[in-house]
């Protein structure tokens, strides 16, 4: 069984930058069962001690975690996670650390998500990958408070001009995730009215697990700060596009793209098809963690852009899974893209369910069909049942 591994980063070098800096504060954040944000905060004058022994809280407070006979938990911080939070200000800095949950006797406390995660990574160095990418894109929309859905603006995908008006807002989100160690490929207006995306750089299944919850806070903040209100719900306007959470996945092994093949007609090794084949046939036990809402099935109907059936494609986005154009000399950019989670769901458990269907994969061979290159919307139901198509 996964452990939970001590941080590289000495807290001692930690508890010098906070006295040096004159840092009041760290939050303490962790996330219960539905991938609600928790955080505490504990003063410097208190952080030895807890870099040391941890935090003791209530779990039975947190959803998901234990009943109230049995309810002593630990929240032991990780020192590599440490940023300081920018939207606090310079005057009274307050950093942040995300924790693994502990039992009292300082064991890895098994429905912790973070550690739910980890054991999934576990299972693939096990099997021989070095590590598992990541690369979600998180849609979201803007409203002018929380009391309504009241739009910014009326533009579409990728519109570029006073109709957007969150051009200063994405600005300075990106800013933001910049001063958190995040790093941003690119952001722009969704198809949506007052519709945003800020897509995030890749990266390994737990940094981006802990990263997808720093992104939504932080946007949500930044938000405040104009005067807006920021949701990653998943349909909040009734006949407009929903929000998604395409997640961009490949597996690498010593180096190398496992999912690469120079010789496979698609370029998809072996390991890649049989990685998507078992996301394909749990894709519907799956929906619980991918889309754990009942507004979450709002958003995967027809004619969104979302999906509604089991199938994979090369360029078709009305699949469950798209597998982008291999473009010579980015092999290591080979990858499957999963169309079907939302920007509301836990990514712990979100994607240490998908790596394990993947492995799984793997492990039994599962065989992968001829991608479905047609409009799966305009299909008939006996055309999808002759091809096989859920």
């Amino acid at each position: 069984m996964a452990t939970v591994e001590r941080s590289r980063v000495d807290p001692g070098d930690l508890l010098a930058r906070v006295e040096s800096e004159n840092i009041e504060f760290v939050r303490f954040w962790f996330t219960d069962i539905f991938g609600v944000l928790k955080s505490f905060a504990v003063g410097k004058d208190e952080l030895e001690e807890a870099f040391e022994q941890g935090m003791g809280f209530d779990g039975s407070s947190i959803t998901g975690f234990n009943r109230i006979e049995e309810s002593d938990m630990v929240a032991m911080p990780d020192p590599s996670t440490f940023k300081l939070l920018p939207w606090r200000g310079p005057d009274h800095k307050v950093g942040r650390v995300f924790c693994d949950v502990l039992t009292p006797d300082g064991a890895p406390y098994e429905g912790d998500p973070r550690f739910v995660m980890k054991r999934a990574l576990a299972r693939a160095e096990e099997m021989g990958f070095d590590d598992y990418f990541l690369g979600p894109e998180l849609e979201f929309f803007l409203f002018k408070d929380d009391q309504g859905t009241e739009v910014l603006d009326k533009g579409g995908y990728f519109d570029l001009t006073t109709l957007d008006a969150a051009s200063d807002f994405r600005r300075d989100a990106v800013f933001t995730l910049r001063e958190l160690g995040i790093p941003v490929e690119y952001t722009h207006h969704e198809v949506g009215p007052s519709q945003h995306e800020i897509d995030m750089r890749f990266a390994d299944g737990l940094a981006m697990s802990d990263n997808t919850m720093t992104y939504r806070i932080a946007v949500k903040e930044v938000a405040m700060q104009h005067g807006y209100y920021a949701t990653f719900m998943p349909k909040p306007l009734f006949g407009e596009n929903g929000s998604g959470m395409h997640t961009h996945q490949s597996l690498f092994a010593n180096g190398r793209n496992a999912f690469f093949d120079a010789d496979d007609e698609y370029y998809l090794s072996d390991v890649c098809r049989a990685f998507i084949a078992g996301q394909l046939r749990h894709a519907r036990e799956l929906s619980a963690l991918f889309a754990p809402s009942v507004n979450s099935y709002k958003r995967l109907v027809p004619g969104y852009e979302a999906p509604v059936y089991v199938a994979w494609s090369r360029r078709n986005r009305s699949a469950l899974v798209r597998v982008p154009l291999y473009h010579p000399g980015k092999e290591k950019a080979t990858r499957m893209e999963l169309r079907c989670p939302d920007p509301s769901c836990n990514p712990y458990l979100t994607f240490a369910a998908l790596l394990h269907a993947g492995l799984e994969g793997i492990e039994h061979g599962y065989e992968l069909p001829e991608p479905m290159e047609r409009n799966l919307y305009d299909l008939s139901p006996s055309e999808r049942e002759a091809r096989g198509i859920e």
